[in-house]
C-alpha cells in the first residue's frame, strides 16, 4: 500500500472530502426529482429562518459583514463538507429516520472513501504491521425484519486510528488503512478484527475552527466505527458505533451519538476486546 499525500489540516481534509463527494455525487443526481414548488418552499423557509434570527438577535452590519466573509472563507477553504457533516447532517438523518425501520442510523461524516478492499468474514481490516491500539473484535449478524439472516450482506467499515487520524486524510498513513468491505457469510454472520479507534478533534485551523473558537465550543468527536450495511433489495444503513464510557460521548460536536449505538466491549481470554452488534435491514422502497 502507498502512503497518502494529504495533510491533516482543515484545507487538506476539506479538499479530500470535496473530491470524494464530487466523485460519488452528481449535481444532476436529484435535479430532475425536485420540483420548482419544492425548491421554492424550502428556500423560502430557510431564508425566513435566517431573517428571523437577524431580527431576534439584532444582528449588526459589522456582524453581517463578518458572517459574509466567514462564508466566503468556508467555500474558498473547501470546508463545506466538514461544516455541513458536523453541524447539519445529524438533523437530516433524524428526519430520514422518521420513515425508516430496521437498525438505528447515524451520520456518514466526511471521511468515507469508496472502492475499498473486499474481504470475507471473519475479516481483519487492512492495517500497518505495527498498528497501535487495543485489538477489537466486532461480531454479529445481519438479518431482515423477520430475523432471517441476510447472506452475503456487505459491511463497509472505516475508522480512525489510535491517534484519531483517517487514512486518505492524513500523511504517512497507507491507503486503505483500517478500511474494508466485509462480506457476511451465507447466514448473515460477520466478524471484524481491528483496533479500537481514538476520539479525534475535527480540523480547527480553518474557518470551521474559527467559528468553534469564537463560540467557545469544543471540537471533539467520541471514538467510533463507521459502517454502511447493505444487501441487494434492502435499504442501506449508514451508522456509527461508539464505546461506553468514552470521552465526549455525551457532548459530541456533531451531535450524532445515540444510546442504541453504544458498544460495551469486554476483554476476552485472547487479550482482545470483544463486542457484538446485530444489524436489521428493511426492504428497499
Amino acid at each position: 500500500m502507498t502512503t497518502t499525500e494529504h495533510s491533516p489540516t482543515a484545507a487538506g481534509s476539506g479538499a479530500s472530502a470535496s473530491q470524494v463527494f464530487r466523485a460519488t455525487h452528481s449535481a444532476t443526481d436529484t435535479a430532475g426529482e425536485v420540483s420548482a414548488e419544492r425548491v421554492d418552499d424550502v428556500a423560502r423557509a430557510l431564508l425566513r429562518a435566517v431573517h428571523e434570527v437577524i431580527r431576534e438577535k439584532n444582528v449588526t452590519y459589522s456582524e453581517f459583514q463578518a458572517a459574509k466573509q466567514w462564508l466566503m472563507d468556508v467555500g474558498e477553504g473547501g470546508e463545506w463538507p466538514l461544516l455541513l457533516d458536523v453541524f447539519v447532517e445529524h438533523v437530516i438523518e433524524d428526519v430520514a429516520a422518521r420513515t425508516q425501520n430496521g437498525s438505528v442510523g447515524s451520520i456518514q461524516g466526511p471521511y468515507y472513501l469508496p472502492e475499498q478492499r473486499r474481504v470475507d468474514s471473519p475479516a481483519t481490516l487492512p492495517a500497518r504491521p505495527d498498528e497501535k491500539g487495543e485489538p477489537l473484535v466486532l461480531a454479529g449478524r445481519v438479518v431482515d425484519l423477520d430475523g432471517n439472516g441476510v447472506g452475503g450482506a456487505e459491511l463497509d467499515v472505516w475508522h480512525a486510528d489510535d491517534q484519531g487520524y483517517y487514512s486518505g486524510f492524513a500523511p504517512d498513513i497507507p491507503e486503505g488503512n483500517l478500511r474494508a468491505v466485509v462480506v457476511a457469510d451465507e447466514a448473515g454472520w460477520f466478524e471484524i478484527n481491528t483496533v479500537r479507534p481514538a476520539p479525534y478533534q475535527i480540523p480547527t485551523d480553518g474557518p470551521t475552527g474559527n467559528l468553534i473558537a469564537a463560540a467557545g465550543w469544543h471540537a471533539w468527536r467520541p471514538a467510533h466505527l463507521h459502517l454502511f450495511v447493505q444487501a441487494p433489495g434492502y435499504r442501506r444503513i449508514t451508522t456509527q458505533l461508539y464505546f461506553a464510557g468514552g470521552d465526549w460521548l455525551d457532548s459530541d460536536v456533531a451531535e450524532a451519538t445515540k444510546p442504541e449505538l453504544v458498544l460495551d466491549p469486554q476483554p476476552g481470554e485472547d487479550g482482545r476486546l470483544h463486542s457484538t452488534y446485530d444489524f436489521v435491514l428493511e426492504p428497499a422502497s
